[in-house]
């Protein structure tokens, strides 16, 4: 059975996402964030995840963005494959809602038109948009705002595969070192393994939008996500990268098959607010 949704919904449900993202934290991430108070060893880094806490109660009390970088919106969209949309162009649509988003909840629009002359939009689209066909009768869409402090920090590593699950380890360790205190932690570490050059990019991207409270349902990739945590952890780097046993709050990973002579490797990193929200449609 066929079911018709029109692209105003989208572009309603876009609008509404760009402004929640940018104000509220996640369920997940506001758990983690206080569970991480009370773990945090360091006195100062103690000291700067409370005032975290405060930042970011005042951001949902004043209706002020949780962070000045509101992002470049990158946006998953999952159509069912019984779907059928009618209105504008889908992408048009979800332009227009981030558009609105922006413009509308007064968000900082940080977008230039070419990445050589650097001319701002002023209007933070267009967004970054990743199409997939899915069973059912739904659209499914997931809005992560990405702010550049974390996401410069963002690595690609084609490792070979004799490099194994060792060099994997070593690929993670060695981004999160070199990322230090500009990726604002404590981060979240979003990992993508397999596919090609350019598809471990975008598995380490959705690895971001899972709940940091939910590990992977490979048994094997569950304990490398437990395991890496804990020696990110042991980098000292710490809150506001000043020093402390928190340093990264989640570390998700996501697999994909990849050809016999290669293991590619990516590496996105998030900072502590790690924006994300899904809507259902």
């Amino acid at each position: 059975m066929i079911r018709t949704i029109s692209t105003e919904e989208i572009t309603k449900n876009i609008r509404q996402m760009c402004i929640e993202a940018n104000h509220y934290l996640s369920p997940d991430m506001e758990k983690t964030l206080k569970d991480a108070v009370e773990t945090e060893e360091s006195p100062l880094g103690k000291k700067i995840l409370n005032q975290l806490q405060e930042n970011l109660m005042i951001a949902g009390e004043e209706m002020i963005p949780i962070c000045q970088d509101t992002g470049m919106a990158v946006v998953f969209v999952e159509i069912g494959q019984e779907v059928h949309l009618e209105g504008e162009l889908l992408e048009d649509a979800v332009n227009e809602g981030v558009r609105q988003g922006y413009v509308d909840g007064f968000l900082r629009k940080s977008v230039v038109g070419d990445p050589i002359l650097r001319e701002n939009t002023k209007d933070n689209t267009p967004a970054v948009i990743h199409y997939s066909i899915v069973a059912g009768d739904k659209v499914k869409l997931t809005l992560a705002p990405k702010g550049f402090g974390s996401e410069n920090m963002s690595r690609v590593f084609m490792l070979k595969p004799a490099d194994g699950i060792e060099g994997v380890k070593q690929a993670i360790l060695t981004a999160v070192k070199d990322a230090g205190p500009n990726a604002c932690p404590p981060m979240v570490v979003g990992v993508g393994v397999g596919g090609t050059f350019e598809k471990c990019a975008l598995l380490a991207k959705q690895a971001l939008t899972r709940p940091v409270d939910e590990h992977s349902q490979n048994p094997y990739i569950k304990e490398l996500e437990e395991e890496m945590l804990e020696k990110i952890n042991r980098l000292g780097i710490g809150p506001g990268g000043l020093g402390g046993t928190i340093t990264a709050l989640a570390v998700n990973i996501n697999t994909y098959p990849t050809h016999i002579a290669g293991l590619p490797v990516a590496i996105n990193i998030c900072c502590h607010v790690n924006r994300h929200v899904v809507r259902e449609i």
